[in-house]
């Protein structure tokens, strides 16, 4: 039988829960370092690139050597800011959530398996480890109604606020503005004026885990 949610049913515009933990639960994320550097790809992948710009850059006589072939990485890299769009994340010492929308079914599976293959490069190189980072493949779910698009943002963000980890929610409650974070969607049921009705207020009501349990990781 095959493990809870690595079956995946990819449809053009859907939405998603994503998400992957470290191999035996180990964990992913050591400092701050690597949830920094895990957060500069995730902006490569999703911030659209400006080729005339690094173009412009490369054709500079003065640029160092490593600074030219830093360019040249980015111009090969793959870029998902047209087909990927990242409603809400939360990084946890040994796993992830993303919430996402894609515009074409494949989507998802090239960016999810070149970020994650590119950030477990970084990290055994780093560590001077072999091997597999991510327990499995990673796990996909589809978003079927609005119960569950609004409460899974809630339980990403819940799980990161209450041991301070990176997330969106600074973007959720106006703290923070970032490009390649898009709250929106699901901003636009909440108040911004009225503090009961806000989303600050929903995430910091109980957590309703049996709409969401078909949906999450067992044992975060």
């Amino acid at each position: 039988m095959a493990a809870k949610n690595t079956v995946k049913q990819y449809l053009k515009n859907g939405y998603y829960h994503l998400y992957n933990r470290g191999v035996e639960k180990r964990i992913i994320f050591l400092d701050e370092q690597d949830y920094s550097v895990f957060l500069s790809y995730l902006k490569d992948y999703l911030l659209p690139k400006n080729e005339k710009e690094l173009h412009e850059r490369l054709s500079d006589e003065t640029i160092s050597s490593k600074e030219k072939d830093k360019i040249l990485k980015l111009l090969r890299l793959n870029n998902f800011s047209e087909e990927i769009s990242l409603l809400a994340y939360c990084l946890m010492p040994n796993h992830f959530h993303f919430f996402v929308k894609q515009k074409n079914p494949n989507s998802i599976d090239k960016f999810i398996n070149s970020l994650c293959t590119r950030y477990a490069m970084y990290f055994n190189k780093k560590n001077n480890r072999v091997g597999s980072l991510y327990q499995g493949v990673y796990k996909a779910v589809l978003i079927e109604n609005e119960a569950h698009f609004l409460h899974l943002s809630r339980y990403i963000h819940k799980q990161a606020v209450k041991i301070d980890k990176p997330s969106s929610y600074a973007e959720y409650i106006g703290l923070r503005n970032t490009e390649w974070v898009r709250p929106e969607e699901i901003l636009s049921y909440f108040s911004r004026n009225n503090p009961s009705l806000s989303y600050e207020n929903f995430v910091k009501q109980e957590d309703e885990y049996e709409i969401l349990k078909n949906l999450i990781l067992e044992d975060d």
